[in-house]
């Protein structure tokens, strides 16, 4: 399937594992393994921010005070770098900057959200994806530009300006989007965007969410589809897919499909397929994406988080025109020589690592 299957390299970095403590030199993309608490002796909590820094396959640990506020909290969604934790017990949601290396050591910012209610036929439990429209500014800078949106399995989408709203504007979108429909901010287009189930199709709001809450539809039209055999294609009809809307620093956009086979062991790195579309133009309310396989300098970064792309040219070690996964696989997909390998944490992490498939952004100081 020329690039499209990839054979099976050899497990990444295996022959360069090693331990850095954090410096004050960029960090990332990475990857949060986790964090380990312990009780200080003068009180309190000490903490130890562990990432898994990808273009020089190394772990990174940042030691921090632990905040008290992320205690029984879980990460459920990442976007720009920042975490949104949700509280185990009463389901209340914060955004921190703990995971950053360069953020403060002795109080990480903590900005609680409003509490979700769930509208009449959705639930607010099970998070899919978050998105923002930026780092959330300086407490003194002007907060009307700083979004937050919350796409919860189901129909709801919650958005709302964190330090000016009370209360969540919630929206019952127009289908039931499930755990494959994630929620992206556009920059170029100042728009929040989803993907309608079966990837035909891309919604948006923009951020006079509140006044107008229904979504403008561009239908996608693929063109220039690779050539697979007719039981091949039949095969993509049975494997699980994930569709994925990026952005490109320049405002380029890409739609990304994702398939692989899941048997009783899990799913299967050998069977893994990448499909990456960009952008030609928009006619009529309609995208024309074509097949590529070739996107230059970028890195796709795919997960369950807010999903970017970055240039491989800014960051040594990143192999370009490639796409990296995590979620069901962690992995690369070399679309230059058609090669796919599988990430093996490096040593020093702990042996139990939580499931936390969120690609994080370059960190600088």
């Amino acid at each position: 399937m020329s690039r499209l299957l990839s054979k099976l390299a050899p497990l990444i970095h295996k022959s360069s594992r090693s331990v850095r403590s954090f410096s004050s030199s960029t960090t990332g993309p990475c990857v949060s393994i986790g964090s380990i608490m312990e009780p200080s002796p003068d009180g309190g909590n000490l903490g130890q921010v562990l990432l898994f820094n990808i273009p020089d396959f190394k772990l990174v640990r940042a030691d921090k005070t632990y905040p008290n506020e992320l205690y029984d909290s879980q990460l459920v969604g990442a976007s720009h770098g920042w975490g949104f934790f949700s509280n185990r017990t009463n389901r209340s949601l914060l955004i921190s900057d703990y995971l950053n290396p360069h953020a403060s050591k002795s109080q990480p910012k903590m900005i609680p959200l409003p509490f979700v209610t769930p509208m009449y036929s959705g639930q607010t439990e099970v998070v899919c994806n978050v998105a923002m429209s930026c780092p959330p500014p300086d407490q003194e800078d002007d907060q009307e530009d700083w979004v937050v949106g919350i796409k919860f399995l189901g129909r709801q989408l919650s958005l709302c300006r964190p330090r000016c709203d009370l209360r969540w504007t919630n929206i019952l979108t127009p289908f039931e989007s499930w755990d494959s429909s994630k929620l992206m901010y556009s920059k170029k287009d100042q728009k929040f965007n989803l993907l309608a189930p079966g990837g035909n199709y891309l919604c948006s709001w923009d951020l006079n969410f509140k006044e107008d809450k229904k979504p403008k539809f561009h239908e996608l039209v693929l063109h220039n589809l690779p050539n697979l055999p007719r039981s091949q294609r039949k095969l993509l009809d049975s494997y699980c897919r994930e569709d994925h809307w990026v952005e490109s620093p320049s405002g380029e956009c890409f739609l990304v499909k994702w398939y692989s086979e899941y048997n009783p062991k899990g799913y299967e790195a050998s069977t893994v397929i990448v499909m990456v579309f960009r952008e030609e133009d928009t006619q009529a309310g309609r995208k024309n994406m074509r097949h590529t396989d070739d996107i230059g300098d970028l890195c796709i970064f795919i997960s369950k988080g807010e999903d970017f792309c970055v240039k491989a040219s800014s960051f040594p070690g990143l192999p370009p025109n490639s796409v990296f996964l995590n979620g069901r696989l962690f992995a690369t997909l070399n679309m230059s020589n058609g090669t796919f390998g599988c990430y093996e944490y490096p040593q020093g992490t702990p042996e139990k690592v939580p499931y936390s498939p969120f690609w994080l952004p370059p960190f600088s100081p």
